[in-house]
């Protein structure tokens, strides 16, 4: 990714830097928790996407290296407490070997109901699914965009709607004035559905379809010294290109935040829940981190 290089020449300053609270009051996303992650296991770390089962516990998630990690979310009251991995394995080519050096960039990572595992790669721009994740991969057909995206700014976030249609957001759009594409894969091809507006101060990192069937955006904004994180919702039946923006997080609040996952609670509250990519640093962190719709918190106190 673009930061990198960045990221490592503010080593020093960005070190030490601590949740600083909860999004500002006036947000449509109040902070739950952010749980630190830490796992003694080799290639752990640089998290990039992650998938959530319907009840927020069991979880599949992709490193920016291949490595696919399998597991549960502890969870005390609702709030992550701990994680138990279950699985861990690297993913395939179609020819059935590891990708390695800078080819195994991989980013957004999208989980079909029957099973179908589908992952998005910055490097070449592509889009590999698995039948079987431990299996070589299915390499899906390219839009004639992909071959023009720049290998640090490309294929950055997967999603799935409920009819099983496969959407993709680059990092960044291809010229300034024609806005951020949202493609669509339907099975045979690749279509640009929408264009989003996009933002000069954050860029698309992970995206997820919500239970309320609308289409959620993590965007991150590196500012020097730490990240900033936002999350966008969309309707994409009645589309407006800027989206509401659910919560921005302050500077160094979070760490890296690449993963989305939203899904509903047994209370019916709507969660955002997120994971950041430490891009293998000393001075970064792993964290899952999550945030209920102020809306949704709302409508169940008047419940009550």
């Amino acid at each position: 990714m673009r930061i990198r290089l960045a990221i490592a020449i503010a080593a020093l300053a960005a070190f030490g830097l601590t949740v600083s609270g909860s999004a500002r009051p006036q947000e449509k996303a109040r902070l739950l928790s952010a749980y630190g992650w830490n796992e003694a296991l080799e290639g752990f770390g640089g998290i990039s996407a992650l998938e959530l089962d319907a009840d927020g516990k069991n979880f599949i998630a992709v490193t920016d290296r291949t490595l696919l990690l399998q597991g549960q979310l502890q969870r005390e009251n609702g709030t992550v407490t701990g994680v138990t991995l279950t699985g861990s394995n690297f993913l395939l080519k179609p020819d059935g070997t590891r990708l390695t050096g800078w080819r195994r960039d991989s980013e957004g990572l999208a989980l079909r109901s029957d099973g179908r595992l589908f992952v998005s790669f910055e490097a070449g721009a592509k889009v590999w699914a698995y039948s079987d994740p431990q299996g070589p991969a299915t390499r899906l057909p390219g839009h004639p965009d992909f071959k023009d995206m720049p290998g640090n700014a490309a294929l950055e976030a997967l999603a799935i709607d409920d009819r099983g249609h496969l959407y993709a957001v680059p990092e960044a759009p291809l010229t300034r004035a024609g806005g951020l594409p949202l493609y669509r894969y339907d099975g045979t091809e690749w279509q640009i559905v929408q264009r989003i507006t996009p933002s000069e101060r954050f860029a698309p990192v992970g995206a997820d379809f919500g239970p309320d069937g609308k289409f959620y955006l993590l965007e991150r904004n590196f500012g020097g010294i730490g990240f900033r994180s936002r999350v966008r919702r969309f309707d994409l039946a009645d589309f407006a290109p800027k989206g509401e923006v659910l919560f921005t997080s302050s500077l160094g609040q979070h760490d890296n935040l690449e993963g989305l996952s939203v899904w509903r609670d047994g209370a019916g509250y709507i969660r955002l829940t997120m994971v950041s990519d430490d891009n293998f640093k000393f001075f970064q962190r792993t964290e899952i981190v999550e945030y209920a719709l102020a809306e949704t918190l709302a409508k169940a106190s008047l419940s009550h």
